[in-house]
């Protein structure tokens, strides 16, 4: 037996690759996603390393030219799904047993392969599946599922240290136990990490999952499920099951070993799944961990003092990288009337200078939004601000569905910081400012802490640090990730751990140690040497 304690020490974070123009990660990367274009893939369901092939397919499109089909998944069916909690179940007693450093050496093998032989198939995929421009995938699809990989290992080993102290006559110790049953994984389409993490974070920890990819990210998933796999994940731990929603729910919240559900996507969704949850409460064999990051409507907030410059590229970066498809992007800007004509003018330049279309072309900036009714719902706050007398498009305002789904980035000027575009979240590339005057700081700020009921990113503007500080605690409960003088996007792993309260979801923060912690059930032991042989204490003895 191996009784060695091993050290964890904190990773690097993984480079950012610059794919300049000749560079070979250029040339790697554009060959790849001519393969990957050329190729028609069949993606199955994996349940305990059997790939099941339903006939009930969806096909897969890229969003950037949606005639294009470049592969298709089969839907798993109710018959299907009853060999998944089976599967997690079978795998859970041998997963759990094992080495935690055993459970951590996978996840470090699946970091360097996705580092080196599979870093271009991760982002092309990545690339034509979502369709993120090369910067885009490179930060998420590969370095920051490097990042969760080998922090959670890191973290583990942290979490794994924590022990009581022992006593005269005692020994205590703390065992951390995987959770009861089963976790159920939800991932969205807009980012390739998140669906490493949901994933990875409670199998670090001894659990088993059966995991529901996003219907538009299936093909960059799958090939996350691939590179577990040949990083020597055993069947069962880890068991993919593309399909639709509440086929899915219907059966899996209904199944007593549920333990736990690691969620990232929609408010609405989240809390049917709670209300589901409850619904069933009496049958589970333990209380299900919920776990969720939902949405959010993230703000920047200007002070007098800031430099118009520093707020205008922040502010489009923020909105409109990615096209805005993120939880943390920036859909509320906060400006004082000072300040205003410099700022609009320099972020209406850049919006017209940015160009928009198919992912191959590095020089375009905006890419397609992921699906068409994303599109319609996007273009209906376009059309309700264009049609409101309280508000005007400043930038931007413009769709195109015809080969693909693409939104000019938008910005709008509202009069009224109550408007709809202020509270409601879009998730698309639009940006509503309102204008507030210089002397009204203080009802500005507290009216940007009471106008969305989520709390998820947010940002100041300003050189008077003692001015961002004060705005920085006023609005302490408005984002669960604050910024200073940055953009409300763009969370390094283990730096900036992240997660939203309010209805931003239960704040666990992906990327530390508190979410970790949330996918296991510690058991304390206490061994006494020497037991007691008369029941009367001292006192009473004569």
């Amino acid at each position: 037996m191996n009784n060695a304690i091993y050290n964890f020490n904190a990773p690097a974070n993984e480079p950012v690759l610059g794919y300049l123009s000749g560079s070979p990660e250029r040339k790697l990367l554009m060959e790849e996603i001519g393969r990957q274009s050329d190729a028609l893939i069949d993606i199955p369901c994996i349940i305990g390393g059997r790939e099941f092939f339903t006939g009930q397919t969806t096909d897969i499109v890229l969003p950037h030219d949606h005639k294009k089909v470049i592969g298709r998944f089969h839907n798993v069916t109710e018959e299907v799904l009853k060999n998944a909690s089976v599967s997690a179940m079978e795998a859970h007693k041998v997963w759990s047993d094992l080495s935690w450093t055993v459970r951590a050496s996978i996840l470090l093998k699946a970091a360097e392969l996705i580092s080196g032989k599979y870093r271009h198939v991760i982002n092309a995929a990545t690339m034509l599946g979502q369709s993120k421009n090369i910067f885009q995938s490179e930060i998420d699809g590969v370095c920051e599922t490097i990042d969760f990989l080998k922090y959670n290992a890191y973290f583990a080993s942290r979490i794994y240290e924590i022990q009581p102290r022992s006593f005269y006559n005692q020994l205590n110790k703390m065992e951390f136990r995987p959770l009861e049953g089963f976790v159920f994984t939800v991932s969205p389409f807009n980012f390739t990490s998140i669906a490493a993490n949901l994933n990875m974070a409670p199998v670090m920890m001894g659990n088993t999952t059966i995991w529901k990819p996003a219907s538009t990210a299936v093909l960059s998933n799958y090939y996350l499920m691939k590179v577990f796999q040949e990083a020597g994940m055993p069947d069962g731990v880890i068991n993919f099951i593309p399909g639709k929603g509440a086929v899915i729910s219907n059966v899996l919240l209904k199944d007593p070993l549920l333990a736990g559900i690691h969620f990232t996507g929609s408010n609405n969704t989240f809390n049917h799944l709670w209300k589901q949850v409850a619904a069933n409460l009496g049958e589970y064999r333990s209380y299900p961990r919920l776990v969720g990051e939902t949405g959010g409507k993230d703000f920047i907030f200007v002070h007098p003092s800031a430099d118009p410059l520093e707020v205008a590229v922040n502010a489009v970066r923020g909105a409109f990288e990615y096209q805005g498809q993120k939880c943390s992007a920036a859909s509320r800007m906060y400006v004082p009337g000072s300040l205003w004509p410099e700022i609009k003018s320099l972020m209406q330049d850049m919006c017209r200078d940015m160009k928009m279309g198919d992912i191959r072309d590095p020089e375009n900036f905006i890419n397609a939004v992921i699906d068409e009714s994303s599109f319609d719902n996007i273009m209906g706050y376009i059309d309700f601000a264009k049609k409101s007398g309280d508000a005007s498009i400043i930038g931007g305002g413009r769709g195109d569905k015809s080969k693909g789904y693409f939104i000019e980035p938008t910005i709008i000027e509202t009069t009224d910081p109550f408007f709809k575009t202020m509270q409601e979240e879009i998730f698309g590339p639009v940006l509503t400012v309102w204008v507030y005057p210089d002397n009204k700081l203080n009802e500005a700020v507290d009216i940007c802490d009471k106008t969305s009921p989520y709390g998820l990113t947010g940002a100041v503007f300003g050189r008077d640090r003692v001015a961002a500080s004060r705005i920085c605690e006023s609005l302490r409960y408005a984002a669960g990730n604050f910024y200073i003088n940055d953009k409300p996007t763009g969370a390094i792993v283990g730096l900036q751990p992240f997660g939203g309260a309010r209805a931003s979801g239960t704040n666990d923060k992906a990327g530390g140690e508190f979410n970790l912690i949330r996918w296991i059930s510690p058991r304390t032991i206490k061994e006494t040497f020497v037991p007691a042989t008369d029941y009367r204490y001292d006192y009473m003895k004569h």
